[in-house]
């Protein structure tokens, strides 16, 4: 697997919802199921066990509104690597294929900074390496873990 140096994307959003609310967000598979990916992403798969040493295993789903990558899967997994109860969650993940070989390897850290009603949320993907034909999925990561914290603050938001 080649390495091109490393790529990062840090995140920070300020979220009108209470810690506890925010944590279970990151926490509760099927919460997580209804956010994880970027927009018009579905996630047909989703085992999320929010553990020291837990499991992950998601299989995104493109729908029709991402065009020519409707119907695509793409699947990922990981392991947790640090569970700080509201303080902070750090996922060693790899994005594979759908014969398992494993495209990307990255470490995502997020951190929770409550605020009275507020939460800060800060989300920093590292990539440790990526395979050369991972380089259109490298390009948009960046929109890609963008769009999905978006997805995450508006279900947060929205009013239940």
């Amino acid at each position: 697997m080649g390495n091109d140096g490393m790529r990062e994307v840090t995140i920070t959003r300020t979220v009108n919802a209470p810690l506890d609310k925010v944590w279970k967000a990151w926490t509760d598979q099927e919460t997580v199921r209804r956010w994880w990916g970027p927009r018009g992403v579905t996630n047909p798969t989703c085992e999320w066990n929010a553990a020291p040493d837990g499991k992950i295993e998601i299989v995104m789903l493109a729908g029709k509104e991402l065009g020519p990558a409707a119907g695509q899967k793409w699947p990922m997994r990981g392991t947790f690597r640090e569970v700080t109860p509201q303080r902070r969650l750090v996922i060693a993940g790899e994005a594979i294929d759908d014969v398992k070989n494993v495209l990307i390897q990255n470490v995502i850290t997020v951190d929770f900074e409550s605020d009275g009603d507020k939460v800060r949320m800060t989300v920093h993907v590292v990539v440790t390496n990526a395979d050369p034909k991972a380089e259109q999925m490298l390009q948009g990561m960046g929109a890609g873990f963008n769009q999905q914290t978006d997805k995450l603050v508006e279900l947060l938001e929205k009013k239940e």
